[in-house]
């Protein structure tokens, strides 16, 4: 862990400072390249989508495995670290579709949101689109921050690599639906098993900046019922730490699923999507004092 707090600080610094690359971000062009071997590739399968996901992921994993041996590794690892999260990205979107709601222009509302999540967003009211952003801001709290800081934390540039590539296909592939029930298969799984224990440390981390009791409450009772093993137990703990409704029905692909009531209290407002991403910056507080306290008591164990 020593060194990874100042590598982890300037990853953040550069996100907030200079958000996405407007241009040739490798995510992506990485999406462009899924694409493309689909195009190609595509079978109803579990074996062609393991294979796929092998062929996608593995390259490049491996190709940073020496790069702490390179000159200037470590602001090589910062920059992989910064393309890895969206914090700016995160609020920038939430805050247009906030500004869209507070100017009463639905249409662009619907629209803005439609950038962040993948359900249909033509009949959403204002209700609708103000819970998907909050749902959103939450979920990618863990998927676009958390689990990519918890990855290189634990296991350097490939393990943010490995675990940002994954999450990418899962956002393309890890869908339920007569396409991908069998060639996004494997896409999913690897996202489960890389986002277990991120989720869960965030899940708890929305509770311990938030309302505590109501977070835990509703992660106990409510993240069982969610057909994502780690965004229910985010979500839940996110909208209880809240203390707002989040969850019920939201149509995909022109098919309306009946999801679980997710959090306690009221349903969601337009005010609290600006409190989901103050939570968010709580929490990164939060990981920031624990990493530095890590990194002071390994300096201290080793210390002769």
């Amino acid at each position: 862990m020593v060194g990874d707090v100042a590598l982890v600080l300037a990853a953040l610094a550069l996100d907030y400072w200079l958000g996405e690359p407007r241009r040739w971000h490798p995510l992506v062009g990485f999406g462009t390249l899924a694409q493309r071997l689909e195009q190609r590739f595509y079978a109803d399968s579990f074996a062609r989508g393991s294979l796929a996901v092998v062929l996608l992921v593995a390259p490049f994993a491996l190709l940073v495995l020496p790069i702490d041996r390179l000159p200037w590794s470590g602001a090589l690892e910062a920059a992989l670290l910064y393309l890895a999260i969206g914090w700016r990205s995160l609020e920038d979107h939430a805050g247009r579709v906030r500004d869209a709601l507070l100017a009463n222009d639905l249409s662009a509302a619907r629209k803005r949101v439609g950038l962040m999540v993948s359900r249909d967003i033509t009949g959403l009211d204002q209700s609708g689109v103000v819970k998907a952003t909050v749902e959103s801001v939450l979920e990618n709290g863990n998927d676009a921050i958390f689990g990519a800081i918890f990855w290189f934390v634990f296991a350097g540039a490939p393990g943010v690599v490995l675990y940002r590539l994954a999450n990418t296909l899962d956002a393309m592939w890890g869908y339920r639906n007569a396409r991908y029930s069998r060639f996004g298969w494997a896409a999913a799984r690897l996202d489960d098993v890389l986002n277990f224990v991120p989720a869960r440390l965030t899940a708890l981390s929305y509770a311990l900046v938030g309302n505590f009791n109501a977070a835990i409450r509703c992660w106990r009772r409510q993240s069982i019922t969610w057909k994502s093993p780690n965004a229910g137990p985010v979500m839940a703990a996110g909208a209880g730490s809240l203390g707002v409704r989040l969850g019920g029905p939201a149509s995909y692909h022109g098919i309306v699923q009946t999801r679980p009531l997710l959090g306690a209290g009221v349903p969601a407002r337009i005010s609290d999507i600006d409190r989901a991403w103050r939570l968010i910056r709580r929490v990164l507080l939060l990981w920031v004092v624990f990493l530095l306290a890590g990194e002071w008591l390994v300096h201290d164990i080793t210390a002769p």
